[in-house]
């Protein structure tokens, strides 16, 4: 005798996907804007709109909350696609160029995700393996960047590594913050500083 199949619901999974990512964005904003110490389950739950044992059985505790809030974040930066694209250049200003404006649009569009991240490394017990996991593949990135840069003329006069210790004191996200975050520089004017800074040192 054939067992029957459970019936899914297609408009039920689509509710429900709906739901957690109402979830995740209302988490994000509140981490980002109050501190993730000072955000409780039962404050995402109101500003979603939803119960409390909702946000658990959608996505889990406040820790599951921010782990899947950096991984949504990582993949949606983009960052595969755009290293492509500064690989692709031949001169060493295009690339710095083609860089700082693109991680001016990674760090803009995912502003929410890094200052959620930011203020929950103080007082989560795994803050700095969620730092490690958050900013790995951008650290890649701009490794992969630093060496590019020394295949082109002119090459860098340090080596590859130190290029890619300073790709990330001006490109990474500690660098954007301190400028927009915490002098009040627009987005505009930080990538060009950026960009002319990271020119005369290298170039």
């Amino acid at each position: 005798m054939s067992s029957k199949r459970p019936y899914v619901s297609p408009l039920r999974e689509r509710g429900a996907i709906r739901t957690r990512e109402l979830i995740l964005r209302h988490a994000a904003e509140g981490f980002a804007e109050r501190g993730y110490g000072r955000v409780t389950v039962a404050d995402i739950a109101s500003a979603a709109g939803v119960a409390s044992k909702t946000v658990f059985s959608s996505v889990g505790s406040k820790s599951d909350i921010l782990n899947e809030i950096i991984d949504q974040g990582v993949a949606a930066s983009g960052y595969e696609q755009a290293t492509q694209g500064v690989l692709a250049l031949r001169t060493p200003r295009e690339v710095l160029a083609a860089l700082a404006h693109g991680t001016r649009l990674g760090n803009e569009s995912q502003f929410a995700v890094h200052e959620a991240i930011h203020k929950a490394l103080p007082v989560d017990e795994d803050g700095e393996a969620l730092w490690e996991r958050a900013t790995a593949a951008y650290r890649d990135a701009l490794h992969a960047v630093a060496g590019h840069l020394h295949t082109l003329d002119p090459e860098p006069s340090c080596p590859v590594e130190e290029t890619a210790d300073l790709l990330w004191y001006w490109f990474g996200p500690p660098g954007w913050r301190t400028l927009v975050v915490e002098s009040g520089w627009t987005w505009d004017r930080a990538e060009d500083v950026l960009c002319r800074i990271a020119v005369a040192a290298l170039l």
